[in-house]
């Protein structure tokens, strides 16, 4: 079942517009307001408003996924273009860059009708109404719309560090130039506000969409996520990288709330990893399962599957009718090799395939153009026509419960060290990437291995959230929070160089290799992409039904003056020799229109701008 969207933000506009400051009105009605949340009906859609702006471009295709490059595992070539996104993945994005301010608009737009929902439910008296369902119905609407405005204050503080705070409902005649608070003022209180309501909240089998709105499984995923996000490392506007001095108290708080969920409301992860973004691709949403909650987007809305996923190539001449789409972050093969070659997620994660015209698996053009392998608009059990790009209605996964197992174990571990609390965790989430045969070697002997100092285990945490989560855009900011983003960053550029040269040896000089410099490919009798070498050295193909690919020779060069293909080179190159040596500039500029409708009040200060 589908969580609309479409309506509500007419039902929200209808309501109220958005001058030129972006916490101004044209008018709010406080009868309106009090209309509005005298009943579950129209009290559920005015919270459906704070919903409608996740089919908008600032999320559906920048802040899920174009805006979270580059990173150890995610990548593509800002230096390329001056454009937009490209300035943004460049990390050189100037103040007039418009994915910027459509992501700083329509955050504020979410915010502000966050807090209209939240004083409206507040002050309606229905929260502790005589009646079960409407109390019931109500806190939970409360719990959703203080979730909401959380995710978009932890999304502003990640790419603008200190932003205006903003927690009430506008009035016309108040003043909206906000001055900027600070990023650790904000999260606290987002922190604070969730969990004074988190316990009136219902879990997704009680909610008529289940995992398509926000639930107390995510409400709580959602304290220890950004609670992790206060307790870690930030940028200051003096480019230098900090943490409060109170952390510790926050790896608590994420300690206790994702130890919650797993007391209150545990599962097992289904077995089959594959299958869980399956799901997402032909609108099957189970509750009590691996994701705690996705976007559902409705059909004709947002991007999955045209520019993140498997690529697709459709269209006039196409003999199928699933449209054309692609990725635009790209998976390094330093990344895809990290892999065990026994680890069940990589084939899912990461794709060596795409479709052409003629409906066939084919082999990638080179070891530049792997894909987020999770999701692809070929999967849809319904084609969207010849013609289609944007709009599969594929879902997005914004949290899932194997996101809770590894923050409970990280945040341990950073309080007690690799205890069995710790190790258990992370156990749960190594034993689905492998079959249960593997289990000895492969889970607990590796766990005991990993397990011996605080460091060591959490570096294996490190590894653990990358293998499980690629091609998911959440590793930028838990690179930020690591303090680690520049040195990750660096070891896969030096990674990247280190095949190229074993590639380059081996063609060039005959030395021995055991790594895929060429693979070899075809597809099977019953038309199945199979690959032969997927992760280790084959001189030639055993017969004539074999096609060679170049893998790994692909990223040498013989024109780019440095023997590599000038991506390895020039992609990573602002986040390690940036405005600072060892620092990610990850913060951007405040779009010159809030600062030029903020009255002088804001500006952008620090960070070198």
């Amino acid at each position: 079942m589908k969580f609309k969207y479409v309506f509500i933000a007419m039902f929200s506009m209808s309501l109220w517009s958005c001058q030129d400051d972006f916490l101004d009105p044209d008018s709010i009605s406080t009868f309106d307001i009090e209309f509005i949340y005298s009943n579950v009906d129209d009290a559920r859609r005015g919270v459906n408003a704070i919903y409608s702006y996740f089919n908008q471009d600032a999320f559906r295709s920048r802040l899920s996924n174009n805006m979270t490059g580059n990173t150890d595992i995610e990548r593509q070539s800002g230096w390329t273009s001056t454009g937009d996104r490209y300035q943004i993945w460049d990390l050189n994005a100037q103040s007039s860059n418009r994915d910027l301010d459509i992501v700083w608009e329509y955050a504020y737009k979410a915010i502000r009708d966050a807090n209209i929902a939240i004083e409206g439910i507040t002050a309606s008296g229905n929260l502790d109404s005589p009646d079960v369902s409407v109390r019931n119905t109500f806190r939970h609407l409360l719990g959703e719309a203080h979730t909401l405005r959380a995710y978009w204050y932890s999304m502003l503080t990640f790419y603008f560090g200190d932003v205006p705070y903003s927690i009430e409902a506008p009035v016309a005649g108040s003043d909206f130039n906000l001055p900027k608070t600070d990023r650790n003022e904000i999260l606290a209180a987002e922190i604070q506000a969730m969990r004074d309501v988190e316990e009136g909240m219902l879990w997704a089998e009680q909610l008529p969409y289940g995992i398509e709105q926000v639930s107390r499984e995510y409400t709580l995923g959602m304290i220890a996520r950004i609670s992790l996000q206060r307790g870690g490392y930030y940028l200051t506007p003096s480019l230098t990288q900090e943490r409060a001095s109170d952390y510790l108290e926050y790896y608590q708080v994420a300690k206790d709330y994702s130890q919650k969920l797993v007391e209150l409301k545990d599962r097992s992860l289904p077995s089959d990893f594959r299958q869980v973004f399956l799901n997402e691709c032909k609108f099957i949403a189970p509750v009590n399962s691996d994701v705690l909650f996705e976007i559902p987007f409705p059909v004709g809305g947002g991007d999955v599957g045209w520019n993140i996923g498997i690529t697709v190539r459709g269209g006039a001449t196409a003999i199928h009718d699933y449209g054309s789409g692609n990725n635009y972050m790209g998976i390094p093969p330093t990344y895809y090799l990290s892999f065990d070659s026994a680890d069940k997620r990589r084939d899912v994660t990461c794709a060596l395939y795409q479709v052409n015209e003629q409906f066939e698996e084919e082999f990638i053009p080179t070891a530049y153009n792997i894909a987020q392998g999770k999701w692809s608009r070929h999967f849809l059990d319904n084609p969207p026509g010849k013609n289609s790009a944007k709009g599969t209605g594929i879902n997005w996964p914004m949290m899932r419960y194997s996101d809770v197992l590894l923050m409970l174990a990280e945040a341990e571990n950073e309080l007690n060290g690799p205890t069995g609390v710790a190790q258990d965790a992370l156990r749960r989430v190594r034993q689905r990437a492998f079959d249960q045969a593997d289990w000895g070697p492969k889970v607990d002997q590796y766990i005991t291995s990993v397990s011996g100092s605080k460091d060591a285990f959490f570096e294996a945490i490190v590894d653990e959230r990358g293998w499980e989560f690629g091609g998911e855009m959440i590793r930028k900011y838990e690179l930020i929070r690591w303090g680690n983003y520049s040195e990750k960053v660096e070891e896969t550029r030096e990674g990247l160089k280190d095949l190229a040269d074993a590639a380059d040896a081996y063609i060039n000089s005959g030395v021995p290799t055991d790594l895929p410099v060429y693979m070899f490919w075809k597809r099977d009798d019953s038309g199945n992409f199979t690959v032969l070498n997927p992760d280790s050295f084959v001189a030639d193909a055993p017969d004539e039904t074999w096609e060679r690919a170049n893998f790994l020779g692909s990223l040498t060069s013989t024109t780019s003056g440095t023997g590599y293909q000038e991506w390895i080179t020039r992609d990573y190159e602002n986040y390690i020799n940036g405005p600072a040596p060892g620092i990610v500039r990850y913060i951007f500029p405040l779009p010159v229109i809030a600062i030029e409708n903020s009255s002088g009040t804001l500006q952008n200060d620090g960070y070198g701008f």
